[in-house]
């Protein structure tokens, strides 16, 4: 074989091992953008590199998936079905408060689904990979002061918090079963609240506030709207 021909099967050889790792590298960023959505490209402008992003991605994937994440029993389930009614009703009266109620409701069922409720970042790391889109809504909300929130952030937050809690325990639809604002409280007790709308934050804004007073009495109604539109809303597979 002539030293031409030697030479031209190397160049090809050397360009399609050179194509194989483009496609493997677009692939696995693929893979990581389905399992994470959002979270990829914010930590790829964070860490200014796709690469980086990746490679960190990856190694949140080891860790959460080490950590033993379980479904909720049945009996949970049914539980919480009926908590978040109790808080879906506060909120007509006092929407601050009922936000509140919500973000403990939510730490609740982690806890009780094994995240490590006791590191915060932990706990958003494993929500980041296993309810990707709806955690990217809840991340929206970090920040938020519901002692000084409009009506409208305060109702946008609950849609948000509804998305994660549905995509937690599994459930789609909630009726209101008992009158547990108590209960919720006395479990939401000692949980972690290092994001917007920590229990024991926030009043009852509605004897002072005449637009809320006025403006939340429709959010039973626009929540059943809100219920017909989650139907046709893409949801992460609990885990």
């Amino acid at each position: 074989m002539s030293t031409g021909a030697v030479m031209g099967i190397v160049i090809v050889v050397i360009v399609v091992v050179a194509a194989l790792v483009v496609a493997s590298g677009e692939i696995r960023r693929a893979r990581l953008r389905r399992m994470f959505g959002p979270e990829y490209d914010r930590l790829a402008k964070q860490l200014g590199s796709r690469k980086k992003a990746g490679a960190e991605l990856t190694a949140r994937q080891r860790r959460v998936e080490a950590l033993g994440i379980r479904e909720l029993a049945p009996a949970q389930q049914a539980r919480y079905s009926g908590d978040w009614a109790v808080v879906q009703e506060r909120f007509v009266d006092a929407p601050a408060e009922a936000v509140a109620m919500a973000n403990a409701l939510i730490w609740n069922v982690m806890k009780d689904r094994g995240y490590p409720t006791e590191d915060g970042n932990a706990s958003m790391d494993a929500l980041s990979y296993y309810h990707a889109r709806s955690f990217e809504g809840y991340r929206q909300t970090l920040g938020l002061r519901t002692e000084t929130a409009t009506t409208e952030q305060l109702r946008a937050t609950m849609i948000r918090y509804r998305a994660l809690f549905e995509d937690l325990t599994g459930l789609r639809t909630v009726q209101p079963e008992h009158d547990g604002v108590a209960d919720i409280r006395e479990r939401g007790a000692g949980t972690h609240g290092a994001v917007a709308g920590r229990p024991g934050q926030t009043a009852d804004r509605t004897a002072t506030d005449p637009e809320l007073a006025a403006g939340n009495r429709d959010f039973a109604v626009r929540n059943g709207d809100l219920a017909a539109q989650d139907t046709n809303r893409p949801a992460d597979t609990p885990r």
